[in-house]
This record gives C-alpha cells, sequence and structure tokens, in this order.
C-alpha cells in the first residue's frame, strides 16, 4: 500500500524536534476517513444519555420537528441538550484548535457551524425553550457536569417509583383436596 506523504509547512505542526510530521493518508483515503465522523450516537452522547438516564432523568433522542435537531429533548421539562464535539464546533479548548494545513477551509467551516448552532439556540429559546450545551471535553470531569446540568435541566428528576418485585417463576404450589365433613 503506497501512502502519500504530505509535508506540513506550518510551525504548528512541528513536533518537539524540528521536523514536520507527514499525513499517512492520501487525499482520497483522509475523505474516507473524514466522511465516517458520525453525525449521531457518537461516544460523548451516548455516555451522556447513559449518565442522565441512570440519574432518573427521561428524555427524547434527535426530535427534528424541533430547530437544529437537538441530540436530547427534555419535553416535560422544556429543555434541549446539544453535545458538541470541540473539533468541529470550534470549542476554545485543545481539542478545539484547528489543523495547521488548509486553515481558510477549515476556519469557514467551523464558523458556519457555530452560525448554525447560534441560529438553532436562539430559535428554541424564542419558543421557550431551554437549551444547554455540552462540550465533548466537559465529559471527563462527571460530577461538575452532572451539578451544572441538574441546575440547568430544573432540579433533581422524578422521584423514581420502586420496582414490583420479578414474578415467582416455578410450579404453583398444589391445592390439598379438602374433604366436605
Amino acid at each position: 500500500m503506497a501512502f502519500v506523504f504530505t509535508l506540513a509547512r506550518q510551525r504548528s505542526r512541528q513536533s518537539h524536534t524540528g521536523i514536520c510530521r507527514l499525513d499517512v493518508f492520501s487525499p482520497s483515503e483522509r475523505s474516507r476517513v473524514m466522511s465516517r465522523v458520525r453525525q449521531k450516537n457518537t461516544k460523548p452522547e451516548v455516555r451522556l444519555r447513559q449518565w442522565l438516564h441512570a440519574a432518573g432523568y427521561r428524555f427524547r433522542l434527535h426530535r427534528r420537528d424541533l430547530p437544529g435537531t437537538p441530540d436530547i429533548v427534555m419535553p416535560g421539562r422544556r429543555t434541549a441538550v446539544f453535545v458538541h464535539g470541540c473539533f468541529w464546533h470550534g470549542h476554545d479548548c485543545k481539542a478545539g484548535r484547528l489543523p495547521a494545513t488548509n486553515t481558510e477551509f477549515w476556519e469557514t467551516k467551523v464558523a458556519k457551524n457555530k452560525l448554525r448552532d447560534e441560529a438553532a439556540s436562539s430559535k428554541l429559546a424564542d419558543l421557550g425553550w431551554t437549551v444547554v450545551q455540552v462540550w465533548e471535553c466537559q465529559m471527563r470531569d462527571r460530577a461538575t457536569l452532572e451539578s451544572r446540568l441538574r441546575n440547568e435541566i430544573g432540579g433533581e428528576p422524578p422521584a423514581m417509583r420502586p420496582t414490583p418485585p420479578p414474578p415467582r417463576r416455578g410450579r404453583k404450589p398444589k391445592r390439598r383436596a379438602t374433604t366436605g365433613d
């Protein structure tokens, strides 16, 4: 398998030795790899859903009738949660840095994503919904994220009803024959 190596010219891509890193994929392979990035059911989104469900919150997924198609929707609380990847939505953290190559393309792409996110959030707010944005990097600190979500979503989840005991399995006990004396 032949690799096409492209040299990154920007200083930010240089390693500690001063030598530029090389891309191990050809442009067509890079395109195929990038096209496989999921839009729904990403790891941070699934992890957040697990945490919310374990805490007792109930929700719907990807409501297409709402602006921006929120990742998690709590209709009873009128709350929409967006789980943003730091890179794709331009967060100001380490993971949100743009690549050093083709910067003009990435700047416009991320800027469009930010505008789309802002438009969806403002439309939801106009409709009376509470909008919560969770960034991928915030998923590392579960306790802080859970307390923030409790404040923004609106208090504790409803008290869960105790589950009834499971049905007994096996044979029913035999009835004794009664005598009519």
